[in-house]
């Protein structure tokens, strides 16, 4: 089951309100679950290392990487994670690493932008440890950098050893300087009954050199939007200690920092306009390993492409299509329905890219990309792309990547949208529609009226060639000119009840994608109703996406 109590504590609680984002966050934490998904728990059984977070018998906060074979990281209950091995020699989070120690394990893949964490108490498992999970979550894929990763034969010879100082050498800034990721750790012990205490490890990315080292030897790092629950300011309100870990890519050196930290709200002093707050870290220990780890990534410079845009197609007064070919006729990488397409904006008056990541919305079957933006008034991104560009501009983009895609098989499939979130439900219904399959599929659209009302005609005619697709469109408002309600449609919001008496039966699976709001409802809605959480898959937009 969902937790039913709130799963943040007060210094979370606190920064939510400071940002303005309370409301999102209460309604995203019905996304933070007390057990692990079975998507997330075959994620970590596949993943080649974990990222740790925890402290040392001194307190000290620290980030480590542990390697793991596939299906190391094995999860025979939803509740726990096995994890095969400790800490390697010299790490410093080793001491730490002990029965009733408190962990924060991010699983991330580089190579396709997926990430999940999650934490809880740490207890010896026969030769191994088993974490008993207090929180698991999936996160957003923004600011990864892609790379492919591979193996190289362990060092034959005495080991490098561990290099401990106070303070960075000049190498380790330069290091520190050319980063475009590291790995941040924080955590919270005690929460006085309120919300969950425990340990929290997360990515951080941005533009190589976005860590500024300031001239009295301090870190310093821009935070930026994220899925607004603050887990590490939270932390870091009650407890700044914190812990740092940057990876070269190249030869498997880690460098880990541990100090404390201070949360600059204004993000004024920023190099970065896109910065909503800073964090100013006063390092306390370093301790670098050569060579620590057998990993190598391939910094993957060839995943960007230039795209042309071909056409720009205006679904509703606030949605606009775009269509975005190859510049020289090649072939694009296949996508699957349900993923993202991650693009790189040059922005006059923004030294670095904007990044942002779109569901393609067209059929899998055509030599373009349909990305379809909707224009916010204070989106960065969708202002520039609304506004300024134009048939043949080119955009850089990454490769399609995300999981979230309907499950395979005969069961009926139910996709459920409010506004722009019918962009990833418009690749599977195409897809469903082209492979002429048998199972039973309910497309459910919210909208607000007739002038909101993205890929009606579309719709319409793939539903012309389907007899196993059934349509409703809940419209919450409609217009005069709106009435009669075509027989597909009712007046009001997409609710629970609505989805139940489609009739999908007990064995539906639920795609869900919106604002936080709505998916939160509905998907708190259905497991009243008795429908498993593994049936109810979602994807939030907006703030806290």
């Amino acid at each position: 089951m969902l937790q039913l109590h709130s799963p943040f504590h007060a210094g979370e609680l606190t920064a939510q309100k400071r940002a303005g984002v309370a409301q999102n966050a209460a309604q995203a934490s019905r996304f933070i679950r007390d057990f692990m998904p079975e998507q997330h728990r075959a994620f970590f059984a596949a993943l080649p290392f974990l990222i740790i977070a925890g402290a040392d018998e001194a307190g000290r906060r620290w980030v480590s990487l542990i390697e793991m074979e596939e299906g190391d990281a094995a999860s025979a209950d939803p509740r726990c994670l096995f994890l095969p091995k400790g800490p390697g020699p010299d790490d410093p989070l080793g001491p730490g690493f002990t029965t009733g120690a408190e962990l924060g394990v991010l699983g991330i893949e580089l190579a396709t932008r997926r990430r999940n964490r999650v934490n809880g108490r740490l207890r010896q498992d026969g030769g191994g440890f088993m974490l008993e999970v207090a929180q698991s979550f999936g996160n957003c894929p923004q600011y990864i950098r892609e790379r492919e990763l591979f193996r190289v034969e362990p060092t034959i010879g005495p080991a490098i050893r561990a290099r401990r100082s106070r303070h960075l050498t000049a190498p380790q800034k330069e290091w520190i300087s050319k980063s475009d990721t590291f790995f941040v750790g924080s955590g919270l012990v005690g929460t006085d009954g309120q919300g969950t205490s425990g340990f929290d490890a997360s990515h951080r990315g941005g533009a190589p050199g976005f860590v500024e080292i300031t001239g009295d030897g301090k870190l310093r790092f821009p935070d930026y939007a994220g899925n607004n629950f603050f887990n590490t300011i939270g932390n870091l309100l009650r407890d700044p200690r914190i812990g740092m870990l940057f990876v070269d890519f190249e030869s498997g050196g880690l460098l880990h920092v541990t100090g404390r930290a201070e949360v600059l709200w204004d993000g004024n002093g920023s190099r970065d306009p896109q910065a909503r707050r800073e964090v100013v870290v006063t390092i306390e220990q370093v301790v670098e390993r050569p060579g620590a780890i057998s990993l190598r990534w391939h910094a993957n410079k060839s995943h960007m492409r230039q795209l042309r845009i071909e056409a720009k197609v205006a679904e509703t007064g606030e949605i606009t299509s775009f269509y975005l070919a190859s510049v020289d006729d090649t072939p694009l990488p296949s996508f699957l329905p349900g993923q993202h397409l991650p693009l790189e904006l040059e922005i006059p008056g923004h030294a670095t890219p904007v990044r942002r990541s779109y569901s393609l919305s067209g059929s899998t079957s055509q030599r373009h990309y349909r990305i379809s933006v909707k224009r916010e008034p204070t989106g960065l991104a969708s202002v520039h792309m609304h506004d300024h560009l134009a048939i043949g501009d080119t955009v850089q983009a990454g490769s399609p990547s995300g999981d979230f895609l309907a499950p395979p098989g005969e069961t009926p499939l139910v996709l459920v949208s409010a506004g722009v979130g019918v962009t990833p439900m418009m690749a599977m219904l195409h897809d469903l529609i082209r492979t002429g399959t048998s199972r039973p599929i309910f497309f459910v659209q919210g909208v607000r009226d007739g002038t909101l009302h993205p890929f009606r005609d579309e719709i319409a005619e793939l539903a012309s060639r389907a007899t196993n697709l059934t349509l409703r469109t809940c419209i919450s408002a409609p217009r005069p000119q709106d009435l009669p309600l075509p027989a597909t449609a009712i007046k009001g919001h997409v609710s629970a009840e609505d989805l139940i008496s489609l009739g999908a039966g007990p064995e539906a699976q639920f795609m869900i994608c919106g604002p936080v709001g709505f998916v939160s409802s509905l998907t708190k809605g259905l497991e009243e109703r008795g429908i498993s959480t593994e049936q109810v898959h979602h994807e939030t937009f907006g703030p806290a996406s």
